[in-house]
């Protein structure tokens, strides 16, 4: 039976073989799609471009739409603290802490995470991966020591403006290139980059395949893409490229796709 779109930001977590579409040269590979929340004041919502003024509210309870995404075969979520991102004072972790609670439940957490401490902190409520972002540009030996600490529980997010990476929230664009910074992050050891064009993110416009395909090329590391997926056309063409995941979200909430056909795609071989 099809799990229609409920509101919240998630989306399946499984493997999806990629089907020949026709002559695109993106159009066969093997990725894991991974659900996304987003929390905002103890809501699930989506931004447009990682714009706070373009905010839709989907859910007003984030434990209930990690439920629901487990409970039609997800086995990781990629959690976004936006608060946290942001700098405001509100605190989540009594959010993470059920949602890591949750069985089966695996969760890689971002937002906010700008030191160590935190970096613990979130361990300990039961988080499985961390993702570091703004640090990564302002504090790179800090990363570096996560990454020797942690290893592959330590994720990159790359957030790119116009091939420049975005900070605090994305609210502040820095000098540092996107493929610079992924470099330099794998030479200090991190295990895992995930990358995000904020252009495409919540917009509905389709992945930018060429600057993916152009990360992964780069670096001899996993790499989660983010941002902009529309169809099930995008999923292949993105797996195509050599990305370990996909992140996806608005898309199914407005209908684009029903999670019964992505699980279908994940069928197919």
């Amino acid at each position: 039976m099809p799990l229609k779109p409920f509101g919240g930001d998630v989306i399946v977590s499984t493997r999806v073989r990629r089907s020949e579409l026709g002559r695109d040269p993106y159009s066969r590979s093997l990725v894991e799609i991974i659900p996304a929340i987003d929390l905002r004041e103890g809501r699930v919502v989506r931004l447009v471009q990682g714009d706070f003024d373009r905010e839709t509210i989907f859910d007003r309870d984030p434990e209930i739409v990690a439920r629901r995404w487990m409970d039609a075969g997800a086995r990781r979520i990629h959690v976004v603290d936006l608060d946290a991102a942001r700098g405001a004072s509100r605190d989540n972790r009594s959010i993470l802490s059920r949602l890591a609670r949750i069985p089966g439940a695996c969760l890689q957490v971002g937002g906010g995470v700008r030191s160590l401490d935190r970096a613990r902190e979130l361990i300990d409520l039961g988080v499985d991966r961390i993702v570091f972002g703004t640090l990564a540009v302002r504090e790179p030996q800090t990363v570096a020591e996560a990454a020797r600490l942690w290893s592959e529980r330590v994720i990159v997010g790359i957030d790119a403006r116009d091939g420049h990476v975005a900070t605090d929230g994305w609210i502040a664009t820095s000098s540092t290139l996107a493929l610079d910074l992924a470099r330099r992050l794998v030479s200090d050891g991190v295990r895992r980059l995930f990358y995000t064009d904020i252009a495409r993110d919540g917009a509905l416009d389709g992945p930018n395949i060429a600057a993916v395909a152009e990360l992964v090329r780069q670096v001899p590391v996993p790499v989660i893409a983010s941002g902009g997926v529309t169809g099930l056309e995008d999923l292949d063409r993105l797996g195509a490229t050599g990305v370990e995941g996909v992140i996806v979200g608005r898309a199914l909430y407005e209908g684009r796709f029903e999670l019964a056909d992505a699980l279908a795609r994940a069928a197919t071989v």
